[in-house]
């Protein structure tokens, strides 16, 4: 009696007394044809997900650094006339603000209006390069935990289908067994998606960092050219 009670609430216990292994490869390797589309599908979204989250870091951290004397270098050769030397300066620099800057020192002499334009459209592409795959990452975000829930559902329908067919021989632990095995896919969707939902907002917000970097810096050029004397 004390054993069937164990079986119900612990599913490795099964009624022969014996314990089955809990790790997850052999969770993994009970599951059916389905649940192990389904694992490998989540398996997939992880390596994409984490793949996405560090390349898009460092990508952002990259774009992220600029000599804090940049702008003052750009400003004194501007005030002086030197406009290839502060071309030459935003040539050498790799970051989205230099080409924002560079594309605004080559428009210097037109009107303030065609400057302003040409620095907002050269900041738009480089904050769509920026977001390059967060879209994908969002979409995992919210695929990977429906994903596992769906593989949850059908390994429900599996167990409770082997009770059906069972007649007057219902094991009690086969059910046990069967809804934890098929809830796993559930909670390894989860993790997948709070991994991704975190990271996705983590970049995001370094993404607004940067972003407010380019137009404090685009802004300070338009002063700079409105300054008298230019």
């Amino acid at each position: 009696m004390l054993l069937q009670v164990d079986s119900l609430l612990n599913p490795e216990i099964q009624e022969t007394g014996t314990v089955q292994s809990t790790r997850i490869i052999d969770i993994i390797a009970r599951m059916g044809p389905f649940g192990w589309i389904v694992m490998g599908l989540l398996f997939a979204l992880l390596l994409m997900a984490v793949y996405i989250l560090l390349e898009r870091y460092f990508t952002i951290k990259k774009a992220s650094k600029i000599d804090s004397n940049f702008m003052n270098k750009i400003r004194d050769h501007v005030t002086n006339g030197k406009l290839e030397a502060a071309k030459a300066i935003c040539e050498q620099t790799n970051s989205p603000v230099a080409r924002m800057i560079h594309k605004g020192v080559l428009r210097i002499g037109r009107p303030l209006k065609d400057i302003n334009a040409a620095i907002e459209n050269v900041g738009n592409l480089e904050v769509s390069k920026l977001e390059k795959n967060l879209p994908v990452l969002a979409t995992i975000a919210g695929a990977a935990p429906m994903l596992g829930f769906l593989g949850t559902v059908t390994g429900m329908i599996n167990a409770f289908y082997k009770l059906s067919v069972a007649g007057n021989n219902i094991d009690t632990s086969q059910l046990a067994g069967g809804i934890y095995e098929a809830l796993f896919t559930t909670a390894f969707g989860l993790a997948v998606g709070i991994l991704a939902y975190i990271g996705y907002n983590w970049l995001v917000s370094l993404l607004q960092k940067v972003i407010f970097q380019m137009e404090a810096n685009s802004v300070d050029f338009i002063d700079l050219i409105q300054e008298p004397g230019r």
